[in-house]
């Protein structure tokens, strides 16, 4: 199992940029969370299968219908700081 952190910057606040993310990553298989930040963008920590993961950066870099993504950052993480299920903050 491998984990990752995504820093996602854009028009990511208020547009149900979370919630999709959560159905995103239950979809694949994935635990979790997806939580806003003070600065506007989005952190996501998951953890899964790499392929699990990588299909939920691609849709990251899309996100739902009113999200306007400018970045992803991906950056590694430790899977046994990732929690059970998926949740939002």
């Amino acid at each position: 199992m491998s984990a990752a952190r995504f820093l996602v910057e854009g028009r990511v606040q208020g547009v149900f940029y979370r919630s999709s993310t959560r159905e995103q990553a239950l979809a694949l298989g994935l635990r979790g969370y997806a939580r806003n930040l003070a600065d506007g963008r989005v952190e996501v920590l998951a953890a899964g299968s790499d392929a699990a993961l990588d299909a939920l950066e691609r849709w990251l870099w899309r996100g739902p219908e009113r999200a306007q993504v400018s970045g992803v950052r991906r950056e590694a993480a430790v899977p046994e700081s990732v929690g059970e299920g998926f949740v939002t903050g």
